[in-house]
C-alpha cells in the first residue's frame, strides 16, 4: 500500500461500494420555481365550473349552504302574433255573442219589471193625455207590454249573435292578410319573479 489515503465516502461508505440511490422525487415541469412549504393547512379548492346562460345574471354567494341564486333581471322575450286561426276566433266569438244576448234579455227584463213597479208608465200615459188633451186616451202600457218588450229584445240578440259572430270571423281574415305584410302585432313577454 502506498501513502495515499483515499478520501472518506458521503454517508461513510466504503470506496469501490456502489452508492446507493438518491430518494425518489416527482419530476418538475421545466420553467416553473420550487414552491416554498406553508405551515398554514391548505383550503379546499373547488373546481371551477363555466356560467350557464341562466346564471349570468345572477347574484352568486361563495358560503356553502347558501340560498339559491337570485336573479338581478328577469327574461324577456319578443314574439309576434303573425296568424290568427278564424275557425276558433268565429267559435269564441259565437258564444261570446250568445252571452251578451242572455245579458241582454236579463237586463231589458229586469228595467222593464223596475219601471212597471214604479208605476213609470201609467205616469206617462196620464201627462201624454193631459198635454195633447185628446178624447181617446193613449195607453202607453199596451204598446211597451213585457211579452212585446221581450220578443223584440230576443230578435236583437239574434241578430247581435250573428252580426258578432261574422264580424269576429272577418276580423281574423282580414288580420292574417294585414299580418302578412306588415308581420303582426309584436309583444314582449316577461318571466314571472
Amino acid at each position: 500500500m502506498s501513502g495515499t489515503r483515499e478520501a472518506p465516502t458521503p454517508g461513510g461508505s466504503r470506496p469501490g461500494a456502489p452508492e446507493p440511490a438518491p430518494p425518489a422525487r416527482a419530476p418538475r415541469p421545466s420553467g416553473t420555481a420550487p414552491m416554498a412549504r406553508s405551515t398554514a393547512p391548505a383550503a379546499p379548492v373547488s373546481p371551477a365550473r363555466p356560467l350557464a346562460p341562466a346564471d349570468r345574471g345572477a347574484v352568486v354567494s361563495s358560503q356553502p349552504g347558501a340560498a339559491a341564486p337570485q336573479f338581478a333581471r328577469e327574461r324577456r322575450a319578443r314574439v309576434r302574433l303573425v296568424l290568427v286561426d278564424p275557425w276558433s276566433v268565429m267559435k269564441v266569438g259565437f258564444l261570446l255573442a250568445i252571452a251578451a244576448g242572455v245579458v241582454f234579455v236579463v237586463a231589458i227584463s229586469v228595467v222593464w219589471a223596475v219601471l212597471d213597479a214604479a208605476d213609470v208608465f201609467g205616469a206617462l200615459s196620464r201627462t201624454f193625455n193631459d198635454i195633447t188633451g185628446s178624447t181617446t186616451e193613449l195607453r202607453i202600457e199596451d204598446l211597451v207590454a213585457y211579452p212585446r218588450v221581450l220578443g223584440i229584445s230576443l230578435l236583437v240578440s239574434v241578430l247581435n249573435v250573428v252580426l258578432i259572430t261574422a264580424l269576429a270571423t272577418l276580423g281574423a281574415f282580414l288580420y292574417n292578410l294585414v299580418a302578412g305584410f306588415t308581420g303582426g302585432f309584436e309583444v314582449t313577454l316577461a318571466e314571472d319573479a
